[in-house]
């Protein structure tokens, strides 16, 4: 049969964290650390607009954009809250969570052989998805500046054939964000190189000791920026599926029209929900987002603690500690913690080759069950 498959997807590899944790099914007994998902359920209210809605019959397709209510509330909610305007008619389309935001934000803009510019550590679906719609996924390792994209670094790798940047902060697996004026600093070099920005901006809520700051709202960046979000991890709602796309009203309507052959539209019962998140879920964010921060301190004390170098996370859920001192590959050591501590954590490779050194933890499991693993960790590191 493998004549039959396509020899992009023969060379694909399957993701890190999703192979991973095949080996987790059927285990009893395991602290999850790994999967970056809230431990948290979808606020009541939030739900009970899903479940209002079907019961009013709300049970067909909406436009291919998305409902129009939805995509007004999303436009009043950006400009109250960043000052960052779109048309709901041309410039905001609504999407099956982020990753098929990112996914036709490729589509859109690539050409064959254009190169897109991915800092790294990386979310695993990002160079995927950009062979797959044609282009040459060029990562820009970000290790020795605590895992920070700077202008200089950038300039390294333009050139002539490079389309795009994508910028993903707070990012997944790291936790490092950017202040304003870092991202000042980057906006100059891509104007400059006229590339479009591609940003990934799902945690922004989970941003702890410093203001969000989205690309599209530096001086001339919005032209030129495709801004996507969504309600996953802000309020619990990765299995409802709802992303959007902002962007200039040209890549929307080339992103509508892939959307359109695709998808068809995101299931109204989600959008219904999401309505509702945005008029009234705000005060759930905020007592996540508290939870989340009482958490990071947690864990971030604890790995110093039991001598794990680790950088203390600016946003998200995650950290993304070295264990580099135990002598042990990133695969070896989460193997080997899940089979005799039942404690498990992501691989570094998941999120490019070179983080053999490192391991993703997520810190979205309760309190509890956090010190826990933790303890765990420490029996096995002392070993």
């Amino acid at each position: 049969m493998k004549y039959i498959i396509s020899k992009k997807v023969q060379e694909m590899q399957p993701s890190g964290i999703r192979a991973f944790f095949d080996l987790v099914l059927g285990m009893q007994d395991v602290i999850s650390l790994g999967v970056g998902e809230p431990d948290f359920v979808t606020p009541w209210q939030i739900r009970e607009a899903g479940i209002y809605s079907l019961e009013e019959g709300f049970t067909s397709y909406t436009s291919n954009k998305g409902l129009y209510k939805l995509r007004l509330s999303i436009s009043r909610y950006l400009k109250n809250r960043y000052a960052l305007e779109y048309c709901p008619d041309e410039e905001i389309l609504i999407t099956v969570g982020v990753s098929e935001a990112f996914d036709l934000s490729l589509r859109t803009i690539i050409n064959s052989g254009d190169k897109i510019l991915i800092p790294g550590p990386s979310y695993v679906s990002y160079g995927p998805l950009t062979e797959l719609a044609g282009g040459i996924p060029v990562y820009i390792d970000t290790e020795k500046n605590n895992f920070k994209l700077t202008p200089k670094l950038l300039e390294k790798f333009i050139d002539k054939k490079t389309r795009a940047i994508i910028l993903n902060y707070p990012n997944n697996p790291t936790g490092s964000s950017y202040r304003k004026k870092e991202l000042e600093e980057l906006k100059k070099v891509i104007l400059k190189h006229k590339l479009i920005c591609i940003s990934d901006e799902i945690y922004d809520d989970l941003t702890y000791d410093f203001q969000h700051t989205p690309f599209a709202t530096l001086g001339g960046a919005k032209a030129n920026t495709i801004y996507l979000n969504g309600f996953s991890k802000s309020y619990a709602m990765t299995g409802w599926r709802v992303g959007f796309a902002c962007g200039p009203k040209e890549i929307i309507a080339g992103m509508t029209k892939v959307h359109q052959y695709t998808i068809m539209c995101v299931s109204i019962t989600s959008q219904m929900a999401a309505c509702e998140a945005l008029h009234s879920g705000r005060n759930s964010v905020e007592e996540m987002k508290r939870e989340y921060k009482r958490r990071r301190e947690l864990v971030f004390d604890r790995l110093n603690q039991i001598g794990l170098e680790c950088r203390k996370a600016d946003g998200t859920f995650y950290v993304f500690p070295s264990i580099k001192k135990t002598g042990l590959t990133a695969l070896d050591f989460a193997k080997k913690l899940l089979k005799e501590q039942k404690v498990a954590v992501v691989p570094g490779t998941a999120f490019g080759k070179q983080y053999d050194n490192y391991i993703r933890i997520s810190y979205a499991s309760s309190y509890d069950d956090l010190k826990e693993a933790f303890a765990r960790i420490e029996k096995f590191l002392r070993r």
